[in-house]
């Protein structure tokens, strides 16, 4: 399976997921044509966000709510993949529906294969992958008007999607998207170990990785032709994972997750060295962890309001309306997203912690 990364979106979940969204599949006749009824949302006051977007499509009730993802803050895609109990059959199909407004109104597309046993999407900008077990993968570059399928492994437009330099799987090198595959880096980073490796839009490439609980980092500041090895400053606590992450700004964090994956994170951020950053009074365990802009990640947990910003050396709780338990990542326009597992998502669209949040319901007919 392929991981969940929305195009370069930039999020790091501190807890095991799936690779997309294990939601099981649906039967019903598919249309033959895409429907030509769209759904428009409905206005719906909130005292928690500044607009609800809640629109109703065609979907039965007995469906379980979507898996929704967003590319930007106009463009996303939602799957009803599970109608309960039944077997995998025609009678529970999976649907398929997108928009291109922000979630204000949404039109359902054709799937290409809708009876499956386990069902996947992934969105990426300009990409729309789909997997449909055990039939294979199905990928659109116009929207969703149309599809080509393939039968192993993850197709080349969605890898292509992923970012410039990527990790070539099975080989521990560092891979420079070419248009067609990932060509290794002519100098590869010297690191004893490495399972991390992300860019900018700008020239600063990081890899790391974690042996025997230790930390080590390389940086290339001219697109991967060379590489520094960078020193890690020891963690106050064990590491099982460690990634990397470059942000809109240009500034390079890594992230420590713990063994139990749910602690609270080791976290550097690159300066002249790798800076710890410390959070005084941070919650013994989170939900997940990105980096914002201006020097600052945003931290969902499980205490308080569920959001907080780490970078100044404190753990600061932030008058997001985001509840308890809520994954955040951040898209390629820099849209916030935070998504649990009810299909509702909140889309908080600013700068830093200035947000404007807006939440996105669909409701079955």
């Amino acid at each position: 399976m392929i991981g969940r990364r929305s195009g370069r979106a930039v999020g790091l979940l501190l807890v095991p997921l799936l690779a997309g969204c294990s939601i099981g599949d649906i039967r019903r006749n598919p249309p033959t044509e895409p429907s030509s009824r769209a759904a428009v949302a409905t206005p719906s006051p909130s005292a928690a966000v500044a607009e609800v977007r809640r629109v109703r499509v065609a979907v039965p009730q007995r469906y379980d709510p979507p898996y929704v993802e967003f590319v930007d803050a106009e463009h996303g895609y939602a799957l009803f993949a599970n109608c309960g109990e039944p077997p995998p059959g025609d009678d529970c199909p999976a649907w398929i529906f997108a928009t291109d407004d922000g979630g204000r109104s949404w039109r359902e597309l054709r799937h290409p294969h809708p009876a499956a046993e386990n069902h996947q999407l992934y969105a990426a900008p300009g990409v729309l992958t789909l997997w449909s077990e055990p039939h294979g993968w199905w990928t659109s570059t116009d929207g969703g008007t149309s599809f080509t399928h393939t039968l192993d492994g993850p197709p080349p437009q969605w890898l292509g999607a992923q970012g410039r330099f990527q990790l070539i799987e099975g080989s521990g090198q560092v891979g420079e998207w070419d248009g067609q595959r990932l060509r290794p880096l002519a100098t590869q980073p010297r690191l004893p170990a490495m399972n991390t490796v992300d860019a900018g839009d700008g020239p600063l490439v990081v890899a790391a990785g974690e042996k025997d609980g230790k930390p080590y980092a390389a940086v290339s500041f001219d697109r991967g032709r060379s590489w520094q090895q960078t020193p890690v400053p020891a963690p106050d606590g064990p590491v099982g994972v460690l990634r990397t992450v470059v942000d809109r700004d240009g500034t390079a964090w890594l992230v420590g997750e713990r063994p139990d994956r749910r602690s609270f994170p080791a976290l550097w951020r690159l300066g002249r060295g790798w800076d710890p950053i410390r959070a005084e009074g941070h919650p013994p365990h989170i939900q997940s962890v990105v980096p914002i802009g201006g020097g600052l990640l945003a931290v969902t947990s499980s205490a308080g309001t569920g959001t907080a910003t780490v970078g100044d050396g404190r753990y600061t709780e932030l008058p997001w309306p985001i509840g308890p338990d809520r994954s955040l990542s951040v898209l390629t326009d820099g849209t916030i997203v935070a998504a649990g597992g009810d299909g509702d998502i909140l889309l908080g669209v600013g700068q830093v912690a200035e947000r404007r949040w807006t939440e996105i319901i669909l409701d079955r007919s």
